[in-house]
């Protein structure tokens, strides 16, 4: 999708701060942290939202990235949050399916 700020980051026109790459995933601290961790997990392929994810395989990997992560980053243990905001209502505001991973502070959880 040429018009995808996500894809152009996989595409390496925009570079964000990469934590995490490999052949399938890119994963890059977010440019207005909601904590004090706060890393967007992608597929490299686009896929525009969680509706339209087809690839069990790819969803499970993104997850394990998440978790690895906060494992690498030595929070795993004291806790993080993982978040997939879904369309307009559930927060989306790229559309380009993408994990958040927070951590470093207490999570509050507010049903809105």
């Amino acid at each position: 999708m040429s018009d995808c700020l996500f894809c152009k980051m996989v595409a390496s026109e925009i570079t964000p701060s990469i934590v995490f790459e490999n052949e399938e995933i890119l994963a890059f601290n977010d440019i207005q942290p909601q904590a004090p961790i706060h890393i967007l997990i992608i597929p490299k392929k686009h896929i525009s939202t969680l509706n339209d994810a087809d690839d069990s395989l790819l969803l499970g990997k993104l997850m394990q990235t998440a978790a690895q992560l906060a494992k690498n980053l030595n929070v795993a243990n004291e806790g993080y949050r993982t978040v997939i905001n879904c369309n307009q209502l559930g927060g989306q505001a790229v559309y380009h399916l993408h994990i958040h991973l927070l951590a470093g502070r207490q999570m509050l959880w507010s049903p809105g």
